[in-house]
């Protein structure tokens, strides 16, 4: 249920230049942030697991959640609830070994075959071996963004593509999927980013450049829809 009630989810990376990692991430979640990720593939394992301790005190202090990115191995010492892979990494059969059933799957999506393909994977035991489906994805990156240096924008006709296979899903009563919409969004374009169809959106530059993180997650979060409870899935 906490997934599914989740709308603002925060990557950050290590603030090694700033040295305030614990303090941010404290603030982000007072602002109102749901999920911060830690995305950092300029740290080491060791200091990766050390910050992620961090991360989870604060997170479960704040009754909030928190995510690993691409490695299961990271994800499996942590304990981490929720973890997220890209087109390119694990597949969820291999992270479901790696993790089970308990933890929070996620899939980065980049075209209209991608979200269709997560859609697909939503139902309980859709895995080939009846392991747990996908829990969610993100779809994007919508605008170009330096934490995605190449990767071409996709622009909002994806989010009306993702919002309308998920109303048709949900309608015609199959298992749908939370999900997010991602890439260079920020407080002047997130109100574009909700009358595409999204309720849920994935920030980072927007909160982790913010002078005031608190601040910054607050207002995002204030533009955001209250979530349909009839299809809290959508």
């Amino acid at each position: 249920m906490q997934l599914l009630d989740a709308q603002l989810y925060v990557c950050t990376d290590a603030r090694t230049d700033r040295g305030d990692f614990a303090a941010f991430v404290d603030a982000a979640f007072s602002g109102g942030v749901d999920i911060i990720q830690l995305r950092d593939k300029q740290i080491e394992a060791a200091e990766e697991l050390e910050l992620l301790e961090v991360l989870r005190e604060t997170a479960e202090r704040h009754g909030k959640l928190w995510a690993v990115n691409d490695r299961a191995d990271i994800a499996l010492l942590s304990g981490a609830p929720v973890f997220h892979v890209g087109q390119k990494d694990l597949p969820l059969l291999a992270v479901r070994r790696v993790l089970g059933d308990s933890v929070a799957v996620g899939l980065s999506t980049h075209s209209p075959e991608q979200v269709d393909a997560a859609l697909a994977a939503a139902a309980p035991g859709s895995a080939p071996d009846g392991a747990a489906g996908l829990s969610y994805f993100c779809t994007g990156p919508l605008w170009a963004t330096p934490t995605k240096p190449g990767r071409t924008p996709v622009g909002l006709g994806l989010v009306e593509y993702a919002a309308r296979r998920t109303a048709e899903a949900v309608d015609g009563g199959a298992p749908t999927l939370p999900w997010f919409a991602i890439g260079g969004i920020d407080h002047s374009n997130v109100g574009a980013v909700v009358d595409a169809g999204a309720s849920r959106v994935v920030v980072v530059r927007a909160v982790t450049d913010a002078d005031d993180p608190a601040d910054a997650a607050a207002r995002l979060r204030g533009q955001l829809p209250a979530l349909a409870r009839g299809a809290a899935h959508a």
